[in-house]
Parts: structure tokens; C-alpha cells; sequence
């Protein structure tokens, strides 16, 4: 097939080349990359667990016993364990998928410097960019969040005063 590369020899795409040293790099990132996802599956999971127990751990925390030893007088609201189990799984689930991008560049990259598959080596490469796609637009959209957030204070430390 003319778009693939050969182990031996580099091969030209508009004017780029893979040869052996380039393979060598690409397999000790995809290395990283596929231990790096996993560690962040393996968090993606006790976060879930986490949030699976926070509101057990809140409503202990909070309990009445623990309200009058720390002089706290009504303590958090009844729901708010159940609140923050919802933002840790939600943001487990927010963990998950550059996780899974980064798993399926790593898979796709060993299969493709195994095999000399174009298909898979660009299947790889999409799956590269669409975790730093996730990333860069989680990054913008907490941007956005922190400058709201920033004004809103502003504005209420100003009314206050």
C-alpha cells in the first residue's frame, strides 16, 4: 500500500518522515500514554466511590453530636451529601474521557508501529488530538467559570458595601 511506512525505511508524508528513531519515540509515548490512562481509570473509579460515599460521610460529619461539639447551630442542608456525590461523579465522568482518548492513542499507536498500518497509526493520531481538543475546551470553559465567578464576587462584595 503506498500510504504506509516500512520498519526499514522512512517514509515521506508531505515532506514528514517516520523512520526507526521516530518509532522508537512514538512506542516509549504510547508506553506512557497507556500507563498514565490507566492510573486515570483507577482514579476515575475512587472518585466514583468517593461520590458514591459522600453523602454518608457528610451526613456523619454533620450529625448532630458533631454540630454541638464544633458549636455549629443547624449544620450543612439535608441534601447536601447527595449534592456533592453528583459533582464527584460528574466530575469523574469529566476525568474519564481524555483518559479513554489517551488509552485508545496508546492501543492504536502499539498496533500501528507493530504492524505498519497507516489506518491505525492515523486513528492513533485522532485520538491524540481529540484529548487535547477535550482538554483545551474543559481549560476555556473553567476559564469562563472563574472569571463569572470572579465578577459575581465583586459585584456582591460591592453591594455589600
Amino acid at each position: 500500500m503506498e500510504n504506509e511506512f516500512s520498519s526499514s525505511s522512512s517514509s515521506s508524508l508531505f515532506g514528514l518522515s517516520i523512520n526507526e528513531t521516530n518509532k522508537t519515540e512514538l512506542a516509549e509515548a504510547a508506553r506512557w500514554a497507556k500507563f498514565l490512562a490507566i492510573l486515570g481509570f483507577i482514579m476515575c473509579g475512587l472518585i466514583v466511590l468517593g461520590g458514591i460515599f459522600a453523602g454518608t460521610i457528610f451526613s456523619t460529619l454533620m450529625s448532630g453530636s458533631m454540630q454541638e461539639i464544633e458549636g455549629m447551630e443547624g449544620g450543612m442542608p439535608a441534601g447536601f451529601g447527595g449534592i456533592m456525590a453528583v459533582f464527584y461523579i460528574i466530575f469523574a465522568l469529566i476525568y474519564f474521557f481524555p483518559c479513554l482518548f489517551l488509552f485508545r492513542f496508546a492501543n492504536q499507536m502499539k498496533a500501528a508501529l507493530a504492524t505498519n498500518e497507516q489506518g491505525a497509526l492515523n486513528s492513533s493520531f485522532q485520538n491524540l488530538k481529540s484529548m487535547f481538543r477535550f482538554l483545551g475546551i474543559f481549560t476555556i470553559v473553567m476559564l469562563a467559570v472563574y472569571v463569572i465567578a470572579i465578577l459575581i464576587g465583586i459585584i456582591g462584595a460591592a453591594a455589600m458595601s
